[in-house]
């Protein structure tokens, strides 16, 4: 029988790499089934699964209502911020008003941390002024004045304080207190429909058994991750993998999907999103 390889996109970044660590190094039997690693940032990917060029991809939730005619998501593999989440950081305290104003270094339009923080000043992206810059340079622009505040995803999140940048908000922590506890959703798999549901369930089998094999060696798979964490110690690292590979990572479950539900539905009716998706999943039989 011959081998089908799938283009499996993911961020490089500790808590992707954490995931996919035992698929990467061939951990997890794939019999039939290669996958192709391609490590991109996240705007890159959403903007690469918009043009539905990658089999197997991460995406930001918010951009799945512009892709979800050609994509499906996958049940496990999601980052939710359970209580915590993107920060918005400058070189003082700015207030939510005065935020409205200054000159925000974003890591794409097209990510969940955005969306998220257009919910929070309740404006549009539109009357924003806002700098797109690589996800891994936002503390640089902060630091050397092209921007007056930025929004952290991945590891600048646990880094901002040793460039003296503080905290204007955490939009995670503002969801759960705002959302009746739920996560805030921020990232998810999806496949192409192009695959048959047979395939597809066999792709988010092997996805979830990657990521319980790294949950059950964790200190391998850490060391693995580290390699992917820019000025992360091994200590930073384990806390930043554990924010965001956990028991959500497996499996959604019923807040997970509501908060998916949630997160996309309050955008829709503040006109930041012009359409809101019915959520179609990958299901395993049981």
């Amino acid at each position: 029988m011959s081998e089908i390889v799938l283009t499996l996109g993911h961020s490089p970044d500790p808590d992707d790499a954490f995931m996919f660590y035992a698929l990467a190094q061939g951990f997890v039997p794939t019999p039939g089934m290669r996958f192709n690693h391609v490590l991109q940032d996240i705007q890159t990917l959403n903007e690469r699964a918009l043009r539905g060029e990658l089999d197997v991809s991460a995406i930001s939730f918010a951009t799945y209502p512009l892709l979800c005619d050609q994509y499906t998501l996958l049940p496990c593999g999601a980052s939710m911020g359970d209580g915590y989440g993107p920060l918005v950081v400058g070189r003082r305290r700015w207030t939510k008003s005065e935020l409205c104003r200054c000159r925000i270094a974003v890591p794409g339009t097209l990510t969940s941390a955005f969306l998220a923080l257009q919910l929070w000043l309740e404006r549009p992206a539109a009357e924003l002024a806002y700098l797109v810059v690589p996800f891994d340079q936002i503390i640089e622009a902060v630091t050397d004045g092209r921007a007056e505040a930025g929004l952290l995803i991945h590891e600048g999140q646990l880094t901002y304080a040793r460039s003296g940048l503080e905290v204007c908000v955490d939009l995670g922590h503002w969801w759960h207190q705002t959302q009746d506890g739920l996560p805030l959703p921020l990232g998810g798999n999806v496949i192409h429909k192009r695959h048959p549901l047979a395939r597809q369930q066999e792709v988010a089998r092997h996805l979830q058994t990657s990521i319980r094999y790294s949950l059950a060696h964790r200190a391998e798979a850490l060391r693995y991750a580290l390699q992917f964490g820019r000025d992360l110690d091994a200590e930073l690292a384990d806390r930043f993998v554990g924010m965001y590979v956990n028991e959500w990572t497996l499996d959604y479950g019923e807040r997970g999907r509501a908060a998916i539900h949630r997160f996309l539905s309050r955008a829709h009716e503040q006109g930041l999103l012009r359409q809101k998706p019915a959520l179609e999943f990958v299901c395993l039989p049981v």
